[in-house]
């Protein structure tokens, strides 16, 4: 991705044809070093040092299960976007393509870095470019989401750079590997500040991953944003999901002396909160767009529910979950921009409305996705949340999240029925207007291609599940993590 958005930067004034070669190009090699390297996945994870400098020094990209399972789930739903975005979206304006790439570049490098300050900068590119994207094709209500977007996400970045200035004035290190050796090693003196720290890191993270209560900036801002825009943002949250996961697994885990557990008492109760706040909006929702984003919200929560238990079976089943989701919410991202043209609307209003082409397909394509957004038997999201809900323990957290993950599922199907029924029924079909058939059947193989994604990873789901459960081992045991990064001293 960074080569493609370099050549495209550079060469500025190629046609929009070969601008699109250049990027499906990028997208698809992307995708395919992905599955080689989920293919090379081992217990012993793959640590590549820039410059060759020795650790902790050198700069380190670590593969390890995790890493592999997000490049894999960024570049399935970027293929899809980029598919899609490529039908007329990218003609709205300028450096649609290299903006595109430079989201890709700072979402593997975040998935893959071993080093939190580089984390951060990571963190920066992938943002600056989203604040591009999301104001891509103008207006004024992409404007002013736009404002919301960028200054809590610069208030959070100045937060994470204060608190990895503290981690690094108390251990000396920025590799997070070394990082989780030196704050186990920490004096009792300094375990106020080190979990200062470290809490406000999880506030950063809970930010970008959009957990109660911070989570008000995204619906907003992805209803504003074009349709595969708002489908490759469907990413960003998991950026700050996985930045939980390997943060308070690795430096903030049991074996973290004075912070040891940092994020368990609090990541529970804000993931429940987060569900029923998500499913909340939902319901409050007249357009379609902002109702995706406020079910993106409470899937989070689902996920982080299974992960802010940090066992072996919690990590695996949030893991597997968190791939379901974001397939399933970026093909909806996809949908509603579909009816939104097809309609001549902004925003994909919850309400009967005039003739559409295709109004069947269309309907099926909806039934599939929000089946698989709900959490329905027999597609993957019913079998993610059932593999968080069979991690519950057997105490008053385990009753609270059954309680609430069955509720908020109940809800969210209430929503996407009542939004179905008004998108769909009675609805008559546009007739007379080839054209306009032909571009909706065009538009529908990314959304019919993510869906597919789903239906096959409900048809490999032990192996997808035993892929999980090895990530999760990795991440509640992370000597070798650790050894990996530090062995060439």
């Amino acid at each position: 991705p960074m080569a493609a958005a370099v050549v495209l930067l550079l060469a500025s004034r190629l046609s929009l044809p070969v601008q699109r070669t250049i990027s499906a190009v990028a997208t698809v090699a992307a995708l395919a070093v992905a599955c080689m390297l989920v293919a090379q996945a081992g217990d012993v994870p793959s640590v590549y040092r820039l410059g060759d400098w020795p650790a902790p020094a050198a700069i380190v990209l670590v593969a390890d299960r995790l890493s592999v399972i997000m490049l894999l789930l960024t570049d399935v739903v970027a293929a899809g976007a980029l598919l899609y975005a490529c039908q007329g979206t990218d003609r709205r304006g300028s450096y649609f393509h290299p903006l595109f790439q430079l989201q890709l570049m700072g979402l593997h490098g975040a998935f893959l870095t071993g080093d939190l300050f580089n984390l951060f900068v990571f963190f920066e590119v992938l943002l600056i470019a989203s604040y591009c994207l999301l104001l891509y094709g103008g207006g004024a209500r992409r404007l002013r989401a736009g404002m919301h977007y960028v200054v809590l996400n610069l208030a959070g970045s100045a937060l994470f750079l204060i608190a990895v200035g503290v981690l690094y004035a108390l251990t000396g290190a920025l590799n997070m590997a070394e990082m989780s050796v030196r704050v186990a090693a920490l004096p009792a003196g300094d375990a106020a500040l080190v979990r200062t720290a470290g809490l406000l890191l999880l506030v950063v993270f809970a930010l970008k991953a959009a957990v109660a209560p911070l989570y008000v900036w995204l619906p907003g801002a992805y209803a504003a944003a074009a349709g595969p825009i708002a489908a490759l943002f469907a990413l960003m949250t998991k950026v700050g999901v996985y930045s939980i996961v390997r943060v308070y697994t690795l430096v903030f885990g049991a074996d973290a002396g004075p912070a040891a557990d940092l994020a368990l008492p609090w990541l529970l109760p804000a993931a429940l909160l987060t569900q029923a706040l998500g499913v909340a909006g939902a319901l409050a929702s007249r357009d379609l767009r902002r109702l995706q984003g406020y079910l993106l919200v409470a899937s989070v929560g689902v996920m982080l529910a299974g992960i802010g238990l940090f066992t072996e079976d919690g990590l695996a089943g949030g893991l597997y979950y968190m791939v379901h989701s974001t397939i399933a919410s970026a093909a909806m991202f996809l949908l509603a921009d579909m009816i939104a043209r097809q309609r001549g609307l902004t925003g994909a209003r919850l309400r009967q409305a005039e003739p559409v082409a295709q109004p069947a397909l269309l309907a099926a394509l909806f039934f599939v996705g929000s089946i698989a957004l709900v959490g329905l038997p027999p597609l993957s999201g019913f079998l993610g949340k059932a593999l968080v809900l069979s991690a519950a323990p057997a105490d008053a957290r385990g009753w609270w999240l059954w309680g609430v993950t069955l509720g908020a599922s109940v809800l969210a199907l209430v929503a996407c029925s009542r939004a179905g029924t008004l998108l769909f029924w009675s609805v008559k079909e546009r007739t007379g207007d080839a054209p306009v058939v032909r571009r909706a059947m065009w538009r529908t193989a990314p959304v019919a291609g993510l869906l597919g994604a789903i239906v096959l990873l409900s048809a490999l789901a032990g192996p997808a599940d035993s892929f999980t459960r090895a990530a999760a081992r990795q991440l509640v045991e992370p000597a070798e993590y650790v050894r990996s990064v530090l062995s060439a001293r």
